[in-house]
């Protein structure tokens, strides 16, 4: 059961997913700075940087389906799997989010939203630590029936 709520989930963040990045594509100029630092700048436009995140977007999504071939027997790990894949669409989503308000002419503290970017990445790790305490507590403290 847990295994189809998270499919659903995780079907449900792909169409997020895209839907942000057909929206931000939308309202992004021909040049995008992807990052800043001092005179430094790096910017590509922006089909170039919308079909990488499409190519980054298809690998990491379609590894759920990989995920699911190769260990078919294992249901538990297929959840968290989705699981992961859902909170890295997360952290995507929240990404394109920033990049777009970063490119736009407003004025804004980005210092106020930080929170938001490291709670993301928080939420990967949390959930990629999840499985090996999840396989600790099973082996150790579940009693298995023979």
């Amino acid at each position: 059961m847990p295994l189809k709520i998270f499919k659903a989930m995780w079907f449900l963040s792909v169409l997020v997913l895209f839907a942000t990045l057909l929206y931000g594509y939308a309202g992004w100029g021909e040049e995008l700075v992807v990052q800043e630092e001092g005179e430094n700048t790096v910017s590509m436009s922006r089909e170039v940087f919308f079909y990488v995140m499409v190519g980054v977007f298809a690998i990491v999504n379609v590894l759920v389906y990989l995920v699911s071939r190769m260990f078919a027997k294992d249901e538990d790990f297929r959840a968290w799997f989705h699981g992961l894949v859902i909170t890295i669409n997360i952290f995507f989503i929240i990404a394109i989010n920033l990049i777009g308000l970063y490119n736009s002419a407003e004025k804004f503290d980005y210092n106020r939203i930080g929170f938001i970017i490291y709670g993301s990445v928080g939420l990967v790790v949390a959930w990629a630590i999840a499985w090996p305490v999840y396989i600790f507590y099973r082996k150790f403290f579940v009693k298995q029936v023979v």
